[in-house]
């Protein structure tokens, strides 16, 4: 099958605004706190920002085409970009093959995975490469 790549100009400003907001939150909030109030926090600047956003939603995974269980997914931005949110110090390779085996699991074209945990945001945009089945 012919390989289909994402244009990740459609999705810059969306996954801008994203970045935005977290760099928002972690202004206010700093770093130290558990991952789930980064993310309620995210969730309140997201709708203030007009963003379209489902927190914590249960999303099938998928192997050869067939569902094979499903997931939490921290955020999924207007239905197109996975938000994986993490509160540690650092990130390491490990958190990056989590969110690209995720954008193959769920069948999605972009990602994005946000540290509120260092002394700086840190945010990593993820482009699915292959196909989408």
């Amino acid at each position: 099958m012919e390989k289909t790549p994402v244009n990740l100009d459609a999705y810059r400003e969306l996954t801008g605004k994203v970045i935005g907001c977290a760099m928002q939150v972690h202004r206010v909030l700093g770093t130290g706190f558990q991952e789930v109030i980064y993310q309620r926090a995210l969730a309140i600047e997201l709708e203030q920002c007009g963003v379209v956003a489902q927190r914590e939603l249960e999303m099938p995974i998928y192997y050869r085409q067939k569902e094979i269980g499903s997931r939490r997914v921290d955020f999924l931005v207007e239905e197109t970009v996975l938000v994986e949110l993490k509160a540690l110090s650092a990130l390491n390779e490990a958190h990056h093959a989590q969110i690209i085996n995720y954008l193959e699991a769920y069948r999605l074209p972009i990602g994005l995975l946000i540290n509120f945990g260092a002394s700086s945001l840190e945010f990593k945009r993820f482009v699915k490469t292959r196909p989408i089945y």
